[in-house]
């Protein structure tokens, strides 16, 4: 059987580095052949030398690229779009991977998509560019991946709703006062996952669920009305789904994105992967699941609220979200500033035009603006 060509988008970030670990298990079937990066020049040279893609791109190359690199952010699109790609695995965070996103489904390509700003600014242009070229989306979050499980080949109509578990992030317990004064070393120690600094941000205010509400919502063509979300402190299962006649299905591993990330790969086939740990339900227990916090977490809802608004409101929120992280991140504002910033900017912007790709660039701009401007 000839390897499956992959390209890595973001190849150096938590997601990027993780899919290689999986890719090095099963170069019998998959090959890595492009590889990009944003700006970490020094790993990316060493997944060269050890992969030998043929395309390797640095988004902004500080004038410090390999011989033969590609450069800019054209370069997501190229290696996206490869006539030796079949898989692409967009590990970008932000909206950066919107249009690498669009051209690679354009082009008939399987997008492994851990990138879920893509669906959120953009679900319906995304089902546009499936429906044009061909290509597919396979989740990689691993709730969307339980939920894909779960559900196998049943037609949609089957489903009566899904339930996304949170683990609580680091402030499940916290009272409202102790959040308000939440620091940035207690916001990054998150209990279950290790992931990047601007996701486990999210996953503290919970903004990361109101994604993925989103997301699921495009995934899977469900309502909101038909999408929960549970607190689950050991990340044990990973999603429900409720069918028609009340059977319920959950999908359970250890907390690991290597198995989501193999099954976007092989979907819906599955490969032994001798890494993988057999499950032990008496050491996994207790497992246990809470009610969400809402007041407590208020980014949740303005999401799922701006979710079910839709137009431009998705895009405002999740500019407004990264634009107040990355504050956050620099030590800028206080954790109580994020839900406050992403709410100032829906009441201001989420009245926008967002029918096509320039209204929703658009609105992620002037929602940068208007938190850029606020703090």
């Amino acid at each position: 059987m000839t390897p499956r060509g992959v390209a890595v988008l973001g190849s150096t970030g938590s997601i990027g580095t993780t899919a290689l670990r999986v890719l090095s298990r099963h170069r019998e079937a998959f090959q890595v052949v492009g590889l990009t990066a944003h700006t970490n020049a020094k790993l990316l040279a060493e997944q060269q030398r050890h992969f030998e893609p043929a395309f390797v791109g640095l988004v902004n190359d500080s004038g410090s690229r390999g011989e033969g690199w590609a450069g800019g952010v054209q370069c997501l699109v190229e290696a996206a779009t490869r006539d030796d790609v079949a898989i692409v695995i967009n590990a970008i965070v932000g909206t950066a991977g919107l249009d690498a996103t669009l051209a690679a489904l354009r082009a008939g390509k399987r997008v492994a998509l851990a990138n879920k700003e893509t669906l959120v600014m953009a679900g319906a242009l995304a089902a546009e560019a499936c429906a044009e070229g061909g290509g597919e989306i396979v989740p990689v979050d691993s709730e969307h991946s339980a939920i894909l499980q779960c559900i196998g080949s049943r037609p949609r109509s089957d489903v009566r709703r899904v339930i996304l578990t949170a683990s609580g992030g680091p402030f499940r317990g916290w009272d409202e006062a102790q959040i308000l004064n939440a620091r940035l070393e207690d916001a990054l120690k998150h209990p279950t996952w290790e992931m990047g600094r601007k996701i486990t941000i999210d996953s503290a205010t919970l903004a990361n669920k109101a994604l993925e509400v989103i997301e699921a919502h495009f995934l899977f063509g469900l309502p909101y009305d038909c999408i929960d979300v549970v607190v689950h402190p050991q990340s044990i299962v990973h999603s429900f789904v409720e069918f028609v006649d009340g059977s319920v299905v959950a999908q359970m591993s250890q907390p690991t994105m290597e198995l989501p990330v193999l099954y976007a790969l092989t979907h819906p086939e599955r490969v032994a992967d001798d890494s993988a740990m057999p499950f032990d339900p008496v050491s996994a227990s207790p497992i246990t699941f809470e009610a969400v916090a809402h007041e407590r977490f208020p980014a949740l809802r303005m999401g799922i609220d701006a979710g079910k608004r839709g137009g431009s409101a998705p895009a405002v929120y999740n500019a407004a979200n990264e634009q107040a992280v990355a504050f956050f991140l620099e030590g800028r504002i206080s954790f109580a500033d994020i839900p406050r910033g992403i709410g100032s900017a829906l009441d201001r912007l989420g009245q926008l035009a967002g029918s096509t790709r320039e209204d929703l660039l658009a609105a992620d701009a002037a929602a940068r603006k208007h938190i850029m401007e606020l703090f």
